[in-house]
Formats: C-alpha cells, structure tokens, sequence
C-alpha cells in the first residue's frame, strides 16, 4: 500500500467513526454539517410519527 492509499484508508477510517455532536450545529467542515443536518431529519422523523403522518 502506497503512502496516498494509506493516509486515504486512515481519514475514511475516522470519518467512519465518527458520530454526531451537538458542536457539529456550529461546524464548518462538510462532514460537521452533514452530521447535523442528518441528526436533524432523523429527529423530525421521529418525533412525526409515521411516513403517512397519521399519529395515534
């Protein structure tokens, strides 16, 4: 493995385990911004209720 290829795998690594911050609202990287925007449709979706929005 050549040295490109191994900082490569060493970022996806980190990326890969990273999880969502309540800081990452304020984040200016586009991976802080994606965690906090995905953080924030996850959310929505479950407090909605169901995909037909129907609530019990």
């Amino acid at each position: 493995m050549d040295k490109k290829s191994s900082n490569l795998s060493k970022e996806n690594l980190e990326i890969a385990g990273r999880q969502f911050d309540p800081s990452d609202y304020e984040g200016e990287s586009q991976l802080e911004q994606g965690l906090a925007i995905t953080h924030e449709q996850a959310g929505d979706d479950y407090t909605e209720g169901t995909v037909d929005q129907l609530l019990e």
